[in-house]
């Protein structure tokens, strides 16, 4: 974690937080935090700043934070994914989060198993913890919005025409023949299959709506792997951008990766 990310209801008073220690699970040298500790923190979807440990009780630490400056820009990409199993999810979301992406649909396929939907790890509160770790990791505050949707068809004939009006529309497909490139400045739409990819009939289904197939290359990449690989791919220069903006992640000698 390089960032402590701090909800509304931690502000105790203006520039006063109080963090419950049974947050974090202990770790030597990080947490629980020493009194004098320096942090990097922010508001959940707010501004980033510096803290100091004033105070560590039995149960909480009181931390003295300014905030000073805005978090790193969002990546111009909206994300469709076809539900993976529940382990690889906590993972992808995570590494959508780290990479600043900003809306995610998780969608249904014909080859997504029907039981993933039942997973509890779909809860509101299970979805928010593992984006919050991506956001800590990044020095990010701006939790990403994630929405679900079960059935193919209806989604993509329905909604998202709509939706992706003026966005470039991508879907990830190995077998498809043009390669993947830079997108340039627009924003761009990226589906994402399920593992085996999606079925001709959903890639002609999302043809219809304009989205345009297109292959990283002969080797077949797992989800995880590959939403990095396409997002740096689309945005070449965003990442190196992101990370000089206004030196927004500047965690302290003492962060722990």
């Amino acid at each position: 974690m390089n960032l402590l990310l701090l909800a509304a209801t931690e502000i105790a008073a203006p520039g006063l937080a109080e963090v419950a220690l049974a947050r974090y699970p202990a770790r030597a040298g990080w947490w629980p935090p020493q009194p004098g500790r320096q942090l990097l923190l922010g508001l959940r979807d707010g501004l980033i700043g510096e803290g100091v440990v004033e105070h560590v009780g039995e149960q909480r630490a009181r931390i003295r934070f300014t905030l000073d400056r805005a978090p790193p820009p969002a990546l111009p990409l909206t994300l469709l994914l076809a539900l993976p199993r529940p382990k690889m999810l906590r993972r992808v979301l995570r590494s959508a989060a780290e990479i600043g992406i900003k809306h995610i649909w998780l969608i249904n396929s014909s080859r997504v198993e029907k039981s993933y939907w039942q997973s509890p790890l779909l809860a509101p509160p299970m979805l928010d913890a593992y984006l919050a770790a991506g956001l800590e990791q990044a020095c990010d505050t701006v939790l990403p919005r994630v929405e679900l949707r079960t059935r193919f068809r209806p989604f993509v004939e329905d909604e998202l025409p709509a939706m992706t009006a003026g966005s470039l529309r991508l879907v990830a497909h190995p077998a498809a023949g043009a390669p993947l490139g830079p997108a340039g400045t627009g924003h761009v739409t990226l589906a994402m299959g399920p593992e085996g990819g999606f079925t001709d009939f959903e890639i002609a289904l999302l043809g219809g709506t304009g989205f345009a197939a297109c292959t990283l290359g002969r080797r077949v990449l797992r989800v995880e792997t590959a939403l990095p690989v396409l997002a740096a791919n689309l945005f070449p220069a965003g990442f190196s951008n992101a990370a000089a903006d206004d030196a927004t992640c500047r965690p302290p000698a003492t962060a722990h990766r």
